[in-house]
C-alpha cells in the first residue's frame, strides 16, 4: 500500500481570475509535466485544434470556460489555441476505465475507477462571482470533473462506454463541468445533453433534491434518458453503442441490483462501492480500472463525502457552509492505493 493524496483547490471569483489562480497554481506543480510526456508518448501532443469552432460552441454552451481559458493563457503566456488544446476539453480522449455508481433519492455514490497515473489529484470547489453555479468535485484535464455537484443541488456522474465511432464533441469532464456550471436540475441536465455534441460515448448520472434520479444514456449519434439507479460501463437501451466485452460491467450491475433497497442510507450505500470485501471495488489499476476514490452527494444537504482508496472513512465538505462565504479548512485528502505509481500532482513520474 503506498500513499496518495489530492489537493484542495477552492477559490470564489470571475472565471478570468479563476482561470489565472489555477495557472500559477499548475506552474509549480508537476501534472502539466507528466500530462505532456503522457501526451507525447500516445502522439497526442499535435492534435489540430478548430479554434473558431471551439469558441462558437462554448460560447453558446459555457461562455465563461473562454474567460478561464485565457486566464490560463495569460498565466502560462500561451495563445488561446494553445489553451484550448491544453484545457478546452473539445478533443483529448477520455482514458478508457470502469466506474460504478449508484443513487437513492437522497444521495448518489460513485466509484472512478482509472489508472492512478493519469489521476490529477485536484479536488475543486468554485464560486464564480460572474455567472455560473458554483461547484463542488474532483478535476480532470484541469478545467473538466470527474462528478460533482451545484449549489442547486444537481449531482452529476459518468461511465465510459466506448470510444468506437468518436466524433466531434466534448469529452466527459467538460459536459460534467457544463451540466454542473449550467443546469439547477435533471430536468434541465437531460436537456443539454441532447443538444450537445458528444465526442465518445458515456452513462451521465444525474440526482438532484427532489430525489429524480436518471441514466443518460449519450452517444454521437443518440441520447436517452431512463429512470435508473444503476449505472456501470454499458448501455441498456443503445445496446449498438457498447463494447464487445461488457462481463465485467454486467457483473458489477448485478451486484448493485442484488445490494438496493428502498430504505438503503448514503452510509450503507457508500460501504457497497468502499468497501473491498463488497465486489464492486476494483484493484485492476494495471488495466486502468482500479478504484481511485469514492465520492458521494447528498442534494438536500448540499454534503459531499470523498475518499482515496477502500475501506476509508470519508471526508465531509460542508458545501452549504461554502456557499454562505465559509472558507473549508481542508488543504489535502490523504488516502492508500495498493499500487505504485503516484497521482501526477505528486512526482515527476515521467522523467525516465
Amino acid at each position: 500500500m503506498n500513499h496518495y493524496h489530492s489537493d484542495v483547490v477552492q477559490f470564489r471569483g470571475t472565471h478570468y481570475d479563476f482561470g489565472y489562480m489555477q495557472g500559477e497554481l499548475l506552474m509549480a506543480s508537476p501534472i502539466l509535466f507528466n500530462r505532456e510526456k503522457q501526451w507525447a508518448a500516445k502522439r497526442k501532443r499535435h492534435f489540430a485544434i478548430n479554434e473558431e469552432e471551439a469558441i462558437q460552441l462554448f460560447s453558446k454552451f459555457l461562455p465563461s470556460m473562454l474567460d478561464e481559458l485565457q486566464g490560463l493563457a495569460d498565466a502560462f503566456n500561451l495563445t488561446m489555441e494553445d489553451a484550448f488544446r491544453e484545457f478546452g476539453g473539445y478533443y483529448v480522449d477520455y482514458e478508457e476505465s470502469g466506474c460504478s455508481i449508484l443513487t437513492g433519492s437522497k444521495f448518489m455514490i460513485r466509484n472512478y475507477d482509472s489508472h492512478p497515473g493519469y489521476y490529477e489529484g485536484r479536488y475543486v470547489i468554485y464560486q464564480p462571482t460572474d455567472t455560473g453555479y458554483a461547484t463542488i468535485g474532483p478535476s480532470m484535464q484541469i478545467t473538466g470533473r470527474t462528478d460533482g455537484m451545484n449549489e442547486k443541488g444537481l449531482a452529476m456522474g459518468y461511465n465510459f462506454i466506448n470510444r468506437v465511432g468518436s466524433e466531434n464533441g466534448f469529452v466527459c469532464n467538460m459536459i460534467g463541468r457544463i451540466i454542473l456550471e449550467t443546469c439547477a436540475n435533471v430536468e434541465e441536465a437531460i436537456t443539454l445533453l441532447k443538444e450537445i455534441p458528444h465526442r465518445t460515448s458515456f452513462n451521465y448520472v444525474l440526482v438532484d433534491p427532489s430525489g429524480e434520479t436518471f441514466v443518460v444514456e449519450a452517444s454521437p449519434r443518440q441520447v436517452i434518458a431512463r429512470r435508473s439507479n444503476i449505472s456501470t460501463n454499458h448501455f441498456e437501451v443503445l445496446t449498438e453503442e457498447n463494447r464487445y466485452r461488457t462481463d465485467d460491467s454486467l457483473r458489477r450491475h448485478k451486484v448493485l441490483e442484488s445490494q438496493l433497497s428502498d430504505n438503503l442510507d448514503v452510509y450503507e450505500a457508500y460501504q457497497q462501492l468502499n468497501n473491498q470485501e463488497k465486489e464492486i471495488f476494483s484493484s485492476k489499476y494495471d488495466a486502468s480500472a482500479g478504484t481511485i476514490h469514492t465520492s458521494a452527494y447528498l442534494p438536500r444537504e448540499k454534503k459531499a463525502l470523498f475518499a482515496i482508496g477502500g475501506n476509508r472513512m470519508p471526508v465531509i465538505f460542508d458545501f452549504s457552509r461554502f456557499l454562505d462565504g465559509e472558507r473549508i479548512n481542508i488543504k489535502q485528502i490523504k488516502g492508500m492505493l495498493s499500487y505504485h505509481t503516484p497521482f501526477v500532482n505528486m512526482d515527476r513520474i515521467y522523467d525516465s
